[in-house]
């Protein structure tokens, strides 16, 4: 394992977002006020409690969900669209490195942004609501999977785009809808039976839920099942990403 070569590549990801700090962190901190100040105050002063939990403090596992998932995406496809739209992928694809050297340095750095924004979230939602972590340990777990499936999936995208507005098709008209509408900002509960059974066709409530239970004790399906759609996720991602190194797709002319 060429680890230096891991190390250059992780070093110039993460680099990028010290330069881009107002885009990168400040950003994703203001919108996740505006949405305590939207969800939080103005929902939440109507609906009390969600299942034992103050709304405001409910909502909070899907929003980090939320952006983890968005920031995870926009990352790793724009950190791998970047060198193939200017032409560099081709040295890095001749230079002495394996794919999985070019995956992990990539995806690893796309996977460690997206989990600072996670826990920067966290602290600013903890000055709005009173937020509870009972479970830290599965908590963490669920992030840090989720952050590199993510990352993996971003990275995927961006070998596939052919331009910028393709890079922001999927995390736009795709993640973010399923996101709303995997339980977010509402437990499933709460929703007629048979919107209840179509929910569970969305793989990112399982993810949410899964998250949530790690806060509050409380989930839409069952804690295993969440940890294996996940899993499940994670092992399709790599399996694409060794088919596109393997066959040349889109990076090899």
């Amino acid at each position: 394992m060429n680890w230096q070569a891991i190390r250059a590549i992780y070093v110039y990801e993460m680099s990028r977002t010290f330069r881009t700090l107002m885009q990168s962190i400040v950003s994703p901190v203001i919108s996740t006020s505006l949405y305590f100040v939207v969800f939080g105050s103005a929902i939440g002063s109507r609906i009390e409690s969600v299942e034992g939990v103050s709304y405001g403090a409910f909502i909070v596992p899907g929003l980090i969900m939320l952006t983890v998932m968005t920031q995870a995406i926009s990352n790793a496809s724009f950190g791998i669209y970047f060198p193939k739209f200017i032409g560099t992928i081709f040295e890095l694809l001749s230079s002495p490195i394996s794919f999985i050297e070019i995956v992990i340095g990539y995806v690893g750095a796309a996977a460690t942004k997206s989990l600072m924004i996670g826990l920067i979230i966290l602290l600013t939602a903890s000055f709005f609501v009173d937020v509870r972590i009972l479970h830290p340990v599965a908590m963490i777990a669920f992030l840090v999977l989720t952050c590199i499936s993510f990352s993996l999936l971003g990275f995927i995208l961006g070998i596939w785009a052919d331009n910028f507005e393709q890079l922001q098709f999927v995390p736009l008209l795709i993640v973010t809808p399923l996101v709303f509408l995997g339980g977010s900002f509402y437990a499933i509960s709460m929703l007629p039976e048979i919107w209840q059974t179509v929910t569970l066709f969305n793989p990112v409530v399982y993810l949410i839920s899964g998250f949530r239970w790690s806060f509050y004790g409380t989930a839409d399906v069952g804690l295993v099942f969440s940890l294996g759609m996940i899993t499940l996720f994670l092992l399709i991602c790599l399996g694409i990403i060794w088919w596109i190194f393997k066959s040349g797709y889109r990076i090899k002319p």
